[in-house]
């Protein structure tokens, strides 16, 4: 087993869960072959064509990350896992919510409109929970989750996580997007199955965020469903509420002992960002590079 490769007992955590087959050919290459491969690039970033030669043809390698990325498999993958913790009573739901920017490499750029086999291409799964996804946007920087910020060409990373710095749920913009136009679709993200009979869980305890969530959308939103937040009100909203008098209203509820486990979202991104191709990102494809922040994700989990 090289360095990063999926130990014995964390592939009997994923084996159950994986593809049987793809509909289009009789046999897959050997799964725990091909993942651990797809693990090495995430984790150092190297081309795909210079993956090393133990992993298989790094064509094969590339094709399955990048129909996973696109069925869905990695989702479901992680959600599963998450499942495994839940169960066992180890996710810390009170969550942190934040977004990080991400360099785009040069590679990342010129997405065509459409590509032969794109994210379309169905891959039937065992106890199926994340549905197959077709991303906004038939091509270009836009549609492919890439766009200008201060830090040049980039895309961004929103995310949540629980208590225990792990990414609970992944969406990816284009880096000048601001965070709170994506704090409604990471919420509805978390999908955590239950082992037997039930829902899946889709409602935290409580929230913490910093102050890009902090407007009237979110907190009407956390409001509608219940949740318990903790979000810093902005200087130029208090200075309004201030001047209203009396008819601004009492000051929305903070929690400076809660507030401070906020810290858990900056250690879940600094773990995400350990793997290299998440750090920077060298996929052309938003579904693709999603996949490839999945796929991290999957890893911290199984090794926590």
């Amino acid at each position: 087993m090289g360095r990063g490769d999926l130990s014995d007992a964390e592939w009997e955590r994923l084996r159950p869960f994986l593809p049987v087959s793809n509909g289009r050919c009789s046999r897959w290459r050997d799964h725990r072959q091909v993942i651990d491969g797809i693990l090495h690039r995430v984790r150092t970033g190297v081309q795909w064509r210079d993956l090393p030669e133990r992993f298989g043809p790094w064509k094969t390698v590339y094709e399955r990350h990048r129909l996973w990325s696109g069925d869905g498999t990695w989702e479901r993958l992680l959600q599963q896992v998450q499942a495994e913790a839940d169960a066992a009573g180890e996710i810390d739901w009170d969550i942190s919510v934040d977004s990080t920017i991400v360099r785009a490499h040069q590679h990342a750029a010129g997405a065509g409109a459409r590509v032969k086999g794109g994210p379309t291409g169905r891959t039937p799964g065992r106890d199926a929970v994340a549905k197959p996804r077709c991303p906004p946007g038939g091509g270009g920087a836009g549609g492919e989750g890439l766009g200008r910020s201060r830090g040049g060409f980039t895309t961004k990373l929103h995310l949540s996580a629980d208590g225990r710095c792990r990414p609970l749920s992944l969406v990816v913009t284009p880096g000048q997007r601001a965070d709170c136009t994506q704090f409604k679709a990471v919420l509805e993200k978390i999908r955590v199955p239950r082992i037997g009979p039930g829902r899946p869980r889709k409602k935290p305890e409580s929230l913490a965020a910093d102050k890009a969530y902090s407007n009237r959308p979110c907190r009407e939103y956390l409001r509608q469903r219940g949740i318990r937040h903790t979000i810093p009100e902005k200087t130029d909203s208090q200075a309004a509420r201030l001047r209203k008098g009396s008819r601004g209203g009492l000051p929305p509820g903070f929690d400076e002992e809660r507030y401070k486990k906020r810290n858990t979202i900056e250690r879940a991104i600094n773990r995400l960002k350990n793997a290299r191709a998440v750090a920077t990102r060298y996929d052309k494809r938003g579904y693709v590079y999603l996949g490839t922040a999945t796929a991290a994700a999957l890893t911290i989990w199984l090794r926590t």
